[in-house]
């Protein structure tokens, strides 16, 4: 079998925000890297899939590993239609991969596959760990039926890891990038009660944990991707504040956001998750920011 750092790894979702950071570091350590993507390929290191539709074990074969990152965004209203699309991006893309993978003829050895901490649901201050119990709520749901959407790969003795991804936090997009205009004019504030807890992690560790993830074989299933110390949203509030010299005396209240965005706000702005990375301080993965200032201070040059 070709060797770690030379190998052909496969990647989905590679125009996101967590694959533009990752192939780039993947390439520069000696993959080979072949992006799944959803238009006609215009480089022999393209390969055109549908993402609901079955793909051809062939089409997925010979690959040393696979990262899995596509999926619907989360960001808007939740209509019908968008929670459709949240879903069955996830779950029936994920199951026509690991089927074709699970069939193919030289099946890789491990699958990365993403997931989030919105599988915890809201928990409020309780420490979540990757064997806590899955809670409440739709992205609950979408979540546990997006990890088990990879079963035919880990029956066919694959090593799966699900990524339990926090928010992501880049200078190049996500959540960061919509916090900065009204914190940057001084009109930032807590969400709600700010009481909720964060589960952030800086992009430089997500994709370190990504290539932790491929060399350490003994780390399988949940992971949490998460910095090892979660804060409410008010310490991320005034953190953000202080590290741009803002004031965050403007807060939006529950109703607001609620009547803003919906469910959405319910789910993902309003619900506490206080995940910890317990697997990845066990298999000894060295976090570059642990200190959300320090973190943020990185990202915006300051």
């Amino acid at each position: 079998m070709a060797a770690l750092d030379s190998a052909r790894i496969l990647v989905t979702g590679a125009s996101g925000l967590i694959g533009r950071a990752l192939l780039p570091t993947l390439q520069s350590r000696g993959f080979q890297v072949v992006r799944l993507v959803r238009h006609p390929p215009s480089t022999d290191d393209q390969i055109a899939w549908d993402p609901f539709q079955p793909l051809t074990p062939d089409t997925v074969s010979g690959f040393h590993s696979v990262v899995h990152l596509a999926g619907e965004t989360v960001v808007g209203q939740w209509t019908e239609s968008k929670k459709t699309k949240i879903r069955d991006s996830r779950v029936i893309g994920t199951r026509n991969l690991s089927t074709a993978l699970a069939k193919a003829t030289v099946r890789p050895r491990v699958l990365i596959a993403a997931s989030a901490v919105g599988y915890y649901g809201d928990r409020g201050d309780e420490a979540l760990r990757e064997d806590s119990s899955s809670g409440s709520g739709f992205l609950a749901e979408v979540c546990r039926e997006w990890e088990a959407a990879s079963q035919p790969v880990a029956d066919a003795g694959i090593r799966v890891l699900h990524m339990r991804t926090g928010v992501a936090l880049s200078s190049e997009g996500g959540a960061l990038q919509k916090m900065l205009p009204p914190f940057r004019m001084g009109v930032g504030g807590v969400l709600g009660s700010g009481k909720q807890w964060m589960s952030w992690i800086h992009i430089q560790d997500l994709v370190g944990a990504i290539h932790h993830m491929l060399k350490t074989d003994l780390l399988h299933g949940p992971v949490n991707m998460t910095a090892p110390k979660p804060v409410t949203n008010a310490v991320f509030t005034k953190t953000l504040g202080t590290v741009l010299s803002r004031p965050t005396i403007f807060p939006v209240p529950a109703v607001v956001a609620k009547l803003a965005f919906g469910q959405m706000a319910e789910e993902v702005l309003l619900a506490s998750q206080r995940a910890e990375p317990e697997k990845l301080i066990s298999s000894g993965y060295p976090f570059q920011y642990t200190d959300l200032s320090k973190a943020l201070e990185s990202l915006l040059g300051k």
